[in-house]
C-alpha cells in the first residue's frame, strides 16, 4: 500500500493520481497539490459522516415503507400520505420564493435549445458533442430518416441529386416558416443584394425581397454568410450557385444546435480502476484548458479533432462580434451513493466519490474562471445526480461552498443543477430548489431513472405493469407537469434550465421530429438528445416555437398538477392480461437490453453506447436503463409472476441473441454456450439481487464484476 499511495493529514492519495493534480491540474494555478489534498482530507473530516448518514436515511425510510406495504396490502391513498409525512418521506414546503442565482450565462437562462449528454472517458465523443454548437442542417437531412431511405430516395450511392434536391426544398421551408421573406419563398432567390443595412435577396422573376422581419437579420459571418437570429438562436444561411445543386443557390444552412452539453462522470461513464477515473478528470481538464484533441484514423486517413474556434462576424453597423463555436458545457459529477479507493481514509476505507468529484472538477474549472472561455459570466456548472429530498441537497450546497473556501472562489460560483430523478424529490421538488435557491441553475426529469425508483419503492407493494406500460400511468404525466410547474413557480423563468429527458433512438430521427415538440410545448427550455445529428434537428423545433412565450403562459393560467397522483403507484392491472406468452415476452425484452448493455460495461468499460434492442433496433443505453430493467425484473421475480428458473432461462436465450448482434466486433467476448463470464453474472445478479440493492441502483454489481474481470484479464 505504502508503494501505491502516500499520506496527506488523514488520507491516503493513489500516487498516480497525485502527479495527475501536481503536474497536470495544478500547472499554471495558485494552489498546490498537497494543499489541494489538505484541503480534501479537511472536507472529508466534516463531510463524510453525514454523507453516510444520509444513505442510512435512505435505508431507514425505504425499510419503513417495505413494512408498511406489508401490513397493508390493500392502499388507502389518504392513510399512505399521512404515512409518507409522518415518518419524513413527504417534508414541509416551504413558503413564496424564487431563486436568487446570479451570474448565469445566457446559453442556461435566456437561450432554449437543445442539450447534449457524453461520456467524459471519450475524448473523440466529448469534442463532438462540445463541437455540436453548430450543425448543417443540410447533412442531418440528407444523411437520415428525415428522408425515408427509398426508391429514387436511397443513400446507396454518393450525391442521390433527388435526395439532395429534397433537402434543399426542406430546408427552404423551415426558413420560410422561422424567417418568412415579404411575398416570397427561399426558393425562389437567386443571390443576395450586397447591402450592409438590411438582407435583400434577388429572386428568380426579377423582383427582390426582404424578411417580414428585418430584426432577424444580424449580419454577415467572416465566410460571408448570412446570419440570422430567431427565438434567440442564430443560423446561417450559406449561398453559392458554383456549389449548390438546388435553383435557390443556397448551399447549407447552419443551425446553431447544442446550446449546452452536459459532460458526464455518471450513468453514461464507466470509470472503476483509478486509470479509468483519472482519464475522464484529464478529459475534463482539456476542456477547461482549452486544448483537448484526438487523433484517430477513419477509412485509412489519420484524423484529428480539437475545440472549435469562436465565430466571428460583421453586424449592419460594420462592427465586429464573435459567436461561441462550442456549447457551454456543465459537468454531472456522481451521486453521494458512490465510493472510491483511488483516496482512502487512514484505515483503507474507500471515500465518498461524490465529494472527490466536486473537488477535482471544481479544481480543474479554476482554469476556465480565469480564461472565461466557458461560462463568460465566472460560473461552474455542476450538474448533481440521484439527490433524495432536500436534505441530500442541502449536504450539496454545503459540501459546494466548503469546496470554494478552499479553493479560494467566489461564493455561489458553483451553480448546481438538480436531477429529478428519484421519488423523494419529485414529492419535494419546491424544497429541493428551495435549499439551492442562490445556485440553482437546472431542474431536469429522467423518466428511466424515477420508473426505477418507483419500482424499488414500492417493491413490497405488488407487481408493477409491463414496463412499456407505465409511462401511462398517471403520476408520470403529473411528474413531467410538476417538473415544469414547481420550476416555474419558484421562478426559473429566464434565470435556468427546465429540461426533459432522452430521445434514446439515435437512428430514428424522422420519429424524433414527429414527437419530440412535446417537450417544449411542455414548457421545457431544453431537452436531451442522443447525437450532434439529434441536435441540429430538434433545434428546429426550438425556432418554431417560442418556449420562454410558452412559460409566460403557464404562469399565467396558475395550474397546478395534483400531486396525489404521483403517489398512484403503477401496479399491473387485471386489463393488463398476464399470460404465460406474454410474461416470456416481457422478461426477454428485459433480459437482451440487460445483456446488450451488461457486456459492454464489464468487457470494454463502455459505460453508453448503442445497443440493439430484441428486435435489433438501436436504443441508447445507460445505467439508468440498465435500473429499470432489472428492477422491473426483480419485481416480477419477487411477487412470483415469474420464477428464478424462468429467468435464467430467458437469460441464457438471449445471450445467443446478443452474442450474434456483436458477432462483428473482433473484440467481443461471447457469453454462451458457457454462461460463466463476468457479465453474464452480472446480468443475472442485477435480477436474482435487484430487490436487496440500495434504491435499485446497479453500480455495486457492476464495479464488482468489472473489477473482477480487469484482474482476471491483468488490466489496471
Amino acid at each position: 500500500m505504502s508503494t501505491e499511495h502516500q499520506v496527506i493529514n488523514d488520507i491516503k492519495v493513489n500516487n498516480k493520481f497525485y502527479d495527475f493534480i501536481d503536474q497536470e491540474v495544478c500547472d499554471g494555478l495558485d494552489i498546490s497539490a498537497t494543499e489541494f489534498f489538505q484541503s480534501l482530507s479537511n472536507i472529508l473530516a466534516n463531510h463524510q459522516d453525514e454523507n453516510k448518514h444520509l444513505l442510512e436515511k435512505r435505508s431507514e425510510l425505504q425499510s419503513k415503507i417495505n413494512d408498511w406495504h406489508r401490513n397493508n396490502k390493500r392502499i388507502d391513498q389518504k392513510k399512505y400520505k399521512s404515512f409518507l409525512e409522518a415518518i419524513g418521506y413527504i417534508s414541509s414546503n416551504p413558503g413564496e420564493f424564487n431563486i436568487d442565482v446570479e451570474e448565469v450565462d445566457d446559453e442556461i437562462s435566456q437561450v432554449s435549445g437543445p442539450q447534449l449528454v457524453v461520456p467524459i472517458t471519450n475524448q473523440r465523443f466529448v469534442l463532438n458533442a462540445v463541437n455540436a454548437r453548430w450543425g448543417s442542417l443540410f447533412d442531418c437531412l440528407y444523411g437520415t430518416n428525415v428522408i425515408p431511405n427509398r426508391g429514387s430516395m436511397t443513400t446507396s450511392f454518393a450525391h442521390n441529386l433527388q435526395r439532395v434536391n429534397r433537402t434543399a426544398e426542406l430546408a427552404c421551408e423551415f426558413l420560410d416558416e422561422i424567417a418568412p421573406l415579404k411575398g416570397a419563398s427561399y426558393r425562389q432567390i437567386t443571390s443576395q443584394v450586397k447591402y450592409s443595412g438590411a438582407l435583400i435577396f434577388n429572386l428568380d422573376d426579377g423582383e427582390l425581397a426582404t424578411l417580414i422581419d428585418p430584426d432577424q437579420y444580424i449580419g454577415l459571418t467572416e465566410s460571408g454568410n448570412i446570419l440570422l437570429k430567431n427565438n434567440n438562436l442564430h443560423l446561417e444561411i450559406v449561398c453559392d450557385q458554383e456549389r449548390s445543386l438546388h435553383k435557390s443557390g443556397i448551399f447549407d444552412v447552419i443551425l446553431e444546435s447544442a446550446v449546452t452539453t452536459i459532460v458526464d462522470f455518471e450513468d453514461s461513464a464507466a470509470t472503476v480502476s483509478d486509470e479509468e477515473k483519472i482519464h475522464g478528470y484529464r478529459n475534463y481538464l482539456g476542456l477547461m484548458k482549452r486544448d483537448l484533441n484526438s487523433t484517430f484514423t477513419k477509412n485509412g486517413h489519420t484524423i484529428s479533432r480539437s475545440l472549435n474556434k469562436d465565430k466571428k462576424y460583421i453586424d449592419t453597423n460594420g462592427e465586429e462580434h464573435t459567436l461561441p463555436g462550442t456549447s457551454l458545457t456543465l459537468v454531472r459529477n456522481v451521486g453521494i451513493h458512490m465510493r472510491t479507493r483511488m483516496v482512502r481514509n487512514l484505515d483503507n476505507s474507500s471515500i465518498p466519490e461524490g465529494i472527490l468529484d466536486a473537488m477535482v472538477t471544481s479544481l480543474i474549472a479554476l482554469h476556465d474562471l480565469k480564461l472565461k472561455i466557458n461560462s463568460k459570466k465566472g460560473s461552474v456548472y455542476i450538474v448533481k445526480p440521484k439527490l433524495h429530498g432536500p436534505d441530500e441537497v442541502k449536504f450539496t450546497i454545503d459540501l459546494f461552498e466548503s469546496v470554494e473556501n478552499a479553493l479560494s472562489i467566489k461564493k455561489n460560483t458553483l451553480k448546481i443543477g438538480i436531477m429529478d430523478e428519484e421519488r423523494r424529490t419529485t414529492l419535494n421538488l419546491k424544497a429541493c430548489i428551495y435549499e439551492a435557491r442562490s445556485r440553482c441553475i437546472f431542474i431536469n426529469t429522467g423518466f428511466l431513472d424515477r420508473t426505477g425508483d418507483e419500482i424499488h419503492t414500492s417493491m413490497m407493494a405488488g407487481a408493477m405493469r409491463y414496463k412499456n406500460l407505465i409511462k401511462e400511468e398517471g403520476w408520470f404525466s403529473t411528474y413531467e407537469e410538476n417538473n415544469v410547474s414547481v420550476g416555474l413557480e419558484c421562478g426559473l423563468y429566464k434565470k435556468a434550465q427546465i429540461g426533459k429527458g432522452m430521445w434514446a433512438q439515435p437512428d430514428q430521427m424522422r420519429e424524433m421530429l414527429d414527437s419530440k415538440m412535446v417537450h417544449l410545448e411542455a414548457g421545457a427550455s431544453c431537452s436531451w438528445v442522443p447525437s450532434p445529428t439529434a441536435a441540429t434537428l430538434h433545434a428546429t423545433h426550438y425556432h418554431r416555437f417560442d418556449v420562454l412565450s410558452q412559460q409566460q403562459k403557464i404562469l399565467s393560467k396558475n395550474q397546478k398538477p395534483n400531486q396525489d397522483d404521483l403517489l398512484v403507484i403503477p401496479f399491473l392491472k387485471l386489463a393488463d392480461q398476464l399470460s404465460e406468452e406474454k410474461i416470456i415476452n416481457e422478461i426477454n425484452n428485459n433480459a437482451q437490453s440487460i445483456l446488450g448493455y451488461v457486456v459492454r460495461w464489464i468487457n470494454h468499460g463502455v459505460g453508453c453506447s448503442k445497443v440493439q434492442d430484441i428486435n435489433h433496433v438501436g436504443l441508447m443505453e445507460d445505467r439508468a436503463t440498465l435500473r429499470i430493467s432489472s428492477q422491473h425484473m426483480a419485481n416480477w421475480l419477487h411477487h412470483e409472476i415469474c420464477s428464478e428458473e424462468q429467468i435464467i432461462q430467458a437469460f441464457k436465450e438471449m445471450a445467443l441473441i446478443v452474442d450474434q448482434q456483436n458477432k462483428h466486433d473482433p473484440n467481443y467476448i461471447p457469453m454462451a454456450p458457457k454462461y460463466d463470464c463476468y457479465a453474464f453474472k452480472a446480468s443475472t445478479a442485477l435480477v436474482l439481487e435487484g430487490a436487496d440493492q440500495a434504491n435499485g441502483y446497479t453500480e455495486d454489481i457492476l464495479i464488482k464484476y468489472r473489477r473482477k474481470f480487469l484482474k482476471a484479464n491483468q488490466i489496471t
